[in-house]
């Protein structure tokens, strides 16, 4: 496969899981976090598909397209590993939907990040929130939820916060 029909694939992909994301936060209380701006096009979609609701967004070095910036006030810049545990330290696990779209593609970089960040995800979400993400984050309090039809295995990963006092496959109680 060529890296055009690679990327149009995860184009594709992103679009359906942050559409059926989307979905399934309308007429939940709490927070929207996006983890990793970027040019700002999965921050777009998620504010045209979930209009009116405030999208938190966490970025380094924030470059977005001008069109796809969010307010300065729901825009949180700084390395995620000190911004997540202060927000989390505000606003507690109080998200209802966490897009985590951080991976660089550089594996000795992205390795070092997932190390800590399923945790700080964790930490963030509201029990039976909703993450998505563009990598596989493993955390016992996450536990995988299966994707839309169309998206083909390994493309994209969905996972369910577990709640207080419920057991992860390895047994351990979250």
């Amino acid at each position: 496969m060529s890296r055009l029909d690679s990327f149009i694939r995860r184009l594709e992909a992103q679009r359906s899981v942050l559409d059926w994301a989307a979905a399934q936060t309308v007429g939940r209380d709490g927070l929207v976090l996006e983890l990793g701006l970027g040019n700002g096009r999965t921050y777009d979609h998620l504010r045209e598909r979930l209009p009116g609701r405030a999208i938190h967004v966490f970025e380094r070095d924030p470059k977005a397209h001008p069109q796809s910036m969010p307010p300065a006030r729901l825009l949180v810049i700084g390395d995620m590993a000190e911004t997540l545990p202060a927000f989390a330290a505000q606003h507690g696990a109080s998200a209802v939907l966490i897009h985590v779209d951080v991976t660089t593609g550089v594996p000795e970089r992205d390795a070092v990040a997932l190390s800590w960040l399923p945790a700080e995800v964790a930490a963030l979400a509201a029990p039976t929130a909703l993450v998505v993400s563009g990598c596989a984050l493993d955390h016992p309090a996450l536990r995988p939820e299966p994707l839309p039809d169309d998206v083909p295995e390994g493309r994209y990963f969905a996972y369910r916060r577990m709640g207080a006092g419920e057991r992860s496959e390895t047994g351990e109680i979250v």
